[in-house]
C-alpha cells in the first residue's frame, strides 16, 4: 500500500508520514507528562481525597455540624531509627523520630515534620501530637507504617494556621517501616524512606 500511494501520491503520502510520527510523539509525551506527575506532591495529595479511611483512624462525626479541613500536607523524608538491646538478649530497632519535608497541592516544600512528633510551616505555625487512649491506628498496607489519628499534644499550643485543629490524620503511606534484619551492635542507626499525607482538622462549633 506504501508503495502504491509513493508512487501515485509522492506528497500525500509524506503528510501521511509526517502526521503518523506527530501522532506517536504525542503519545509518547503524554505518557511521560502523566509518569511525571506521579512523582509531584499535588498528584498525591489529590488522590488521597479518594481514599477509603479505616474506621480505626476516621474522624468522629461531631454532630450536628461535624469537621473542617484545615491543611492537607505530602510528605516526603525517612523514619529514624536506632538500635534497643532486648530483654531476653540481642537488639531491636526502636523509632526515634520522623524527618520529612512538607509540601502543599502547589508542589511547593512548606515546611518540616520532625521529632515531637511536630509540624513546622514557619516559626508562628505548629503543632505537636500525640496519640489517643487507646491509640488510633490502621494497617492498609503490611509493607508500610500504619495510618493514624492523632491528637494536639498536652501542654503544646497549636499556633499559626494550626490553632483551631483538633485532629491529625498520617493516610497513604509508602515505606517507613524498621528493616526486617535486627541491628547488629548497639550504636546501629538506620533511615528508612516514607511518604505520608497528613491532615489537618478542626471540629465545627
Amino acid at each position: 500500500m506504501y508503495k502504491q500511494l509513493l508512487r501515485n501520491q509522492p506528497f500525500y503520502f509524506l503528510r501521511f508520514l509526517l502526521s503518523l510520527a506527530l501522532i506517536t510523539a504525542l503519545i509518547a509525551s503524554c505518557k511521560k507528562d502523566d509518569a511525571d506527575d506521579k512523582d509531584l506532591p499535588a498528584y498525591h495529595i489529590s488522590k488521597s481525597e479518594t481514599l477509603t479511611i479505616p474506621v480505626e483512624v476516621e474522624l468522629p462525626d461531631n454532630p450536628p455540624s461535624g469537621n473542617a479541613r484545615v491543611a492537607t500536607y505530602y510528605a516526603k523524608g525517612v523514619q529514624k531509627y536506632k538500635a534497643q538491646l532486648k530483654a531476653g538478649g540481642g537488639y531491636e530497632w526502636v523509632l526515634v523520630a520522623p524527618h520529612a519535608d512538607l509540601f502543599n497541592s502547589n508542589n511547593q516544600k512548606v515546611g518540616f515534620h520532625g521529632a515531637g512528633p511536630v509540624w513546622t510551616i514557619t516559626s508562628a505555625d505548629s503543632i505537636f501530637a500525640q496519640h489517643f487512649a487507646p491509640a488510633r491506628t490502621a494497617t492498609p498496607d503490611a509493607n508500610s507504617i500504619p495510618w493514624l489519628l492523632l491528637m494536639p499534644k498536652t501542654g503544646k499550643t497549636p499556633t499559626g494556621i494550626f490553632a483551631d485543629v483538633d485532629y491529625i490524620q498520617r493516610i497513604a503511606t509508602t515505606g517507613g517501616k524498621a528493616p526486617v534484619t535486627p541491628p547488629q551492635t548497639a550504636t546501629d542507626t538506620k533511615d528508612v524512606f516514607y511518604t505520608a499525607i497528613y491532615r489537618f482538622s478542626k471540629r465545627i462549633i
